[in-house]
């Protein structure tokens, strides 16, 4: 009997190892190896078969003279696309219609508790891999980089230097996120693949907008009298600085004013804000909910867009 349970033990071992080394070998030929900073490389994703190469934004360095080792031996010189420091991505071209992209996983994939594997090309040597689990799957999130993202996943593989860039992939070799170091200060935070791919489409367009309104503020508490006008909101951004001929400031704004609400939405945290300041806003005008001299008025603001 204890040897029956050693033999079946062992089979399943040695079938879940190959199944992991064959999902990395599946993805290895999409993951390339990015040179775009002195003295460390990065890890990119073939995102398309004409050519578009995504990686991290904080690898690059230099917008000239960017090279990208492929997975077959190739090197090839790249250029740069578009770039968001707000989710730490790039988008990269190489002059090649014959490359291997990268199956993405469904989003009903994504399940906490799921085996996955972070997958790098950070030097020479070719492909690296650490395994873990999906520890979390979450909404909206606020980056290292200041941006708000609206959704993330959490793991605890490892992410070796020159990880960043390349793939979270699952036990078939599907891309579940894009790994970086910067993005998540080492938190283990990945960029899902829906949400890297709708960035990608953005960055191929030219870049991705983000809402600006230009204020500087913090969180304060609403008296008791506004709570019960406001439904209950507790707090507010009360606006500490205004950027000089910015969107705010053109709208009327001024220093004092205290932000209650956006096209209906209640603002009572700086994460509230950024929330609200998605791309499809720039450009149009919204009406903002505000607190002046103890008085809710509503005025309108034409977002604008962050450099």
């Amino acid at each position: 009997m204890t040897q029956a349970v050693t033999t079946t033990g062992t089979s399943f071992l040695e079938t879940l190892s190959n199944e992991l080394a064959s999902a990395v070998d599946r993805i290895s030929g999409s993951v390339v190896r990015v040179e775009a900073r002195r003295g460390n490389s990065s890890s990119g994703i073939v995102w398309s078969a004409d050519g578009q190469i995504l990686t991290a934004d904080h690898a690059i360095e230099r917008e000239d003279g960017i090279k990208v080792h492929l997975g077959d031996g190739r090197s090839l010189p790249a250029k740069l696309v578009a770039r968001d420091p707000g989710s730490d991505l790039a988008l990269l071209r190489v002059d090649s219609g014959d490359l291997t992209p990268a199956q993405h996983a469904p989003q009903e994939a994504i399940r906490v508790g799921s085996l996955v594997m972070a997958v790098g090309r950070p030097g020479p040597a070719g492909t690296m891999a650490t395994i873990g689990i999906v520890s979390a799957v979450g909404g909206s999130w606020r980056t290292a980089r200041g941006s708000q993202l609206e959704s993330f996943v959490r793991t605890d593989a490892t992410l070796y230097p020159g990880f960043s860039g390349g793939p979270l992939v699952d036990a078939s070799g599907r891309i579940v996120g894009i790994n970086s170091w910067t993005l998540s200060q080492g938190a283990g935070l990945a960029l899902p693949v829906t949400v890297a791919d709708r960035l990608a489409r953005a960055l191929s367009q030219g870049g991705v907008k983000r809402g600006f309104l230009g204020v500087g503020s913090q969180v304060v508490p609403l008296p008791q009298t506004l709570r019960d006008q406001l439904g209950g909101q507790e707090t507010g951004l009360i606006v500490l600085s205004l950027v000089s001929g910015g969107p705010a400031e053109n709208a009327g704004m001024i220093i004092g004013d205290v932000l209650v609400g956006l096209e209906g939405q209640q603002l009572s945290d700086a994460d509230d804000l950024q929330s609200q300041l998605t791309p499809e806003r720039v450009g149009k005008a919204a009406q903002l909910r505000i607190v002046r001299g103890g008085e809710v008025r509503d005025i309108t603001v034409t977002v604008g867009q962050r450099d």
